[in-house]
């Protein structure tokens, strides 16, 4: 392979890989995320299943709102029930009760000690350091819970509920810490998720920025409606909290369709929500929430941050791959495609980019699930830039000379042969092989008449317009043009390459030649005068075939007694007053699929064996009744021709001589026989002209 075939790909491929790098291409990179939870999930199922998930969900849901005491209540008002839960998970064991909702304001004002148990319950969840309160910095100031509430609770137990949303409007990352202002500055305080796991596992790490947020397809975090927990709560079934979130990480928040809801990576291995996953305590789940058939890209923040806590507890870091491994393997991918258009057929490097990229994605999956994320869309990008890039170079440099060469050869040698040779990487050379092939030689009736009345220009402009249809149709036919020779044209089929149909396509070819000329007779007229009419001989057999002449000039052609009982049977056309003659050995060689009638068995000049030679009538079914009633007769005669009763077979030939130039002959022939019997009849015809 020329270093140019390999140089040039490369480079290609290089630049390909540096244009998708992650750095410039960063929507990609987080469209690769998002479809890896999809490529994982459905090629290895969930990783965790829901009743070992560290952490769980208390819903003020839409079925809260829909039950009385909450019915048409402002949420401001639901502070005792809330005292209720709050009591009851820390009565429960729980590690800690984290606020996704936010309480702004206080009624306390007007409804004086309205509050009062859920302060003292925020107060009691604070001192075990078994409560956090929730606030989001959107502007200047952020939205934190009512004085009281963070008083209650101690200000050490507020936390950003901020979480880090892409370019593309995608959360993907949450952080691990935000900046606090103090009165001595600021300082770097925990995030919402860090803290639920570090007041979970009672260890706290240092490490700042922000991390992968690790989803699991489906409704894996256990999920209980707060209106069924406060029903709980008041029948005093103790039991129930502590079984179902005994040593848990809890958040309250908003479980609705349009509040608080996030696109994230998750967006593409969702589910139908539903309220009836778990064990219910006193409440049956409400009927008419949620449609099964509806599975929306969105979910409610509160699992955001449930999922970011599960990731940290327990350790299931995504780490995206450096920039430079990430080209690095983005240039492999892109080089396997570009190098293999450079050096290999087209079909052959369509598969192999296919089998890279295929291995690629794979390879992404199985390694997402060891929690490596590789920008795989990034690198699948680069590989189809540099196919197209490196198909573009070929076509317009590396293909140039091919092109140039297959046209320069495409005027004397079939295409076949030119792309064989092309293919080897080398130019044609003296050489052939014997093998099974069909001849046809073609020759204009009367041309010698003819053409004298054309000037030479008129005439070559004739013979061109009726070669291009001749040539047209025996290539349709998958025969190629040998040579021409004056008027004569000499194709052949099953060459270069085996065709089992050689005889059959030949036949065709001849038979479509003579309906095309039929069919316009004023376009194929030399000098004006007749419709032009061409005889045609078809002989099957085995032939030297291949580049034959000198090593300065030779021709891809074919020799051999086959070839010259073609051209033989081809001047047999004269004396029978036919079109088209075909041998006894193509006729063999064509099968069923065609209609002849037998001509008569001939010695032609300067071949001692007999041929049988049969005129095509046409494709099976699709010959005239009256056709093959005619041909019925015309076998019937020649059987009488052929026994030697000529009277019987003079009669029979002269009632078809009317319409049949065939029988007329030999009707006038056999009464000559009549007057001058021949000697030794075997029932073969001698012909001593060529």
């Amino acid at each position: 392979m020329k270093r140019s075939k390999i140089l040039a790909p490369l480079a290609i491929a290089l630049a390909a890989a540096l244009a998708f790098n992650p750095p410039l291409f960063e929507r990609l990179s987080g469209l690769s995320l998002d479809a890896l939870f999809w490529l994982q999930h459905h090629a290895f199922g969930p990783r965790h299943e829901p009743a070992g998930s560290p952490t769980v969900v208390v819903a003020i849901d839409e079925e809260t709102y829909r039950r009385p005491p909450f019915a048409d209540t402002p949420r401001a008002l639901w502070a005792p029930h809330l005292a209720k839960i709050i009591n009851a998970l820390l009565d429960a064991e729980v590690r800690v009760v984290a606020f996704d909702v936010i309480y702004p304001t206080s009624i306390e004002a007007y409804v004086p000690g309205r509050e009062r148990e859920f302060l003292i319950a925020l107060r009691r969840g604070g001192r075990e350091g078994r409560v956090l309160l929730g606030q989001v910095q959107h502007q200047e100031k952020p939205i934190s819970p009512f004085r009281g509430q963070i008083v209650a609770a101690g200000a050490e137990n507020l936390r950003a509920l901020n979480l880090v949303e892409d370019s593309d409007g995608i959360i993907r990352r949450a952080p691990r810490d935000f900046a606090r202002a103090t009165a001595a500055g600021h300082e770097r305080q925990p995030a919402m998720a860090a803290e639920i796991a570090a007041r979970f596992a009672a260890s706290r790490s240092d490490t700042a920025g922000t991390f992968l947020i690790n989803f699991t397809g489906g409704n894996e975090i256990p999920t209980y409606s707060f209106a069924d927990l406060v029903a709980c709560a008041e029948t005093g079934t103790t039991e129930y909290f502590r079984r179902h979130f005994a040593g848990k990480a809890v958040l309250i928040g908003t479980v609705l369709d349009v509040e608080d809801r996030k696109l994230t990576s998750k967006r593409f291995i969702t589910v139908p929500e539903r309220n009836d996953g778990v064990e219910r305590c006193v409440l049956p789940p409400l009927p008419g929430i949620y449609r099964a058939d509806v599975r929306r890209d969105s979910i409610p923040g509160v699992y955001v941050h449930a999922a970011a806590a599960n990731t940290l507890i327990r350790g299931d870091r995504l780490a995206a791959l450096p920039v430079s491994v990430a080209a690095a393997l983005a240039f492999l991918l892109a080089a396997a495609a570009a190098v293999a258009v450079g050096g290999l057929r087209l079909g052959a490097a369509a598969a192999i980019a296919a089998a890279a990229a295929f291995a690629w994605i794979a390879g992404a999956t199985v390694a997402f699930q060891h929690g490596a994320v590789v920008p795989w869309l990034n690198g699948l990008a680069s590989e189809l830039v540099a196919f197209g890039g490196a198909l573009a170079y070929r076509f317009g440099v590396t293909d140039r000379d091919r092109r140039r060469t297959a046209r320069a050869f495409a005027l004397y040698l079939p295409a076949a042969v030119i792309e064989r040779a092309l293919a080897l990487r080398e130019g044609p050379t003296l050489g052939g092989e014997v093998r099974q092939v069909s001849i046809l030689f073609s020759d204009i009736a009367n041309y010698a008449r003819l053409s004298e009345k054309l000037e030479p220009a008129a005439l070559v402009v004739a013979l061109n317009e009726y070669f291009a249809t001749v040539t047209g149709l025996i290539e349709a036919h998958g025969g190629f043009v040998d040579k021409f020779i004056g008027d004569a044209v000499v194709a052949v089929f099953g060459a270069p390459f085996d065709e089992p149909a050689h005889a059959e396509k030949a036949v065709a070819a001849a038979l479509a030649i003579q309906a095309a000329l039929a069919a316009e007779p004023d376009r194929y007229r030399l000098g004006g005068g007749a419709p032009l009419v061409t005889r045609i001989g078809i002989n099957s057999g085995e032939v030297l075939i291949g580049n034959i002449g000198s090593p300065r000039r030779f021709n891809y052609t074919v020799m051999g007694d086959a070839v010259n009982l073609a051209s033989r049977v081809e001047g047999v056309n004269k004396r029978y007053g036919t079109v088209l003659l075909v041998t006894d050995a193509t006729r063999a060689a064509c099968g069923p699929d065609l209609v002849f009638r037998e001509i008569d068995t001939v010695a032609v000049k300067g071949r001692a064996t007999p041929v049988t030679l049969y005129e095509p009538l046409g494709r099976t079914g699709s010959v005239a009744p009256d056709l093959l009633a005619a041909a019925e007769a015309f076998a019937g005669a020649l059987a009488l021709w052929r026994a030697g009763q000529f009277a019987q077979a003079q009669q029979a030939f002269a009632a078809l001589a009317p319409n049949d130039p065939a029988a007329a002959g030999f009707a006038e022939r056999a009464m000559l026989y009549l007057v001058e019997p021949p000697a030794a009849w075997q029932g073969v015809t001698v012909l001593t002209e060529k």
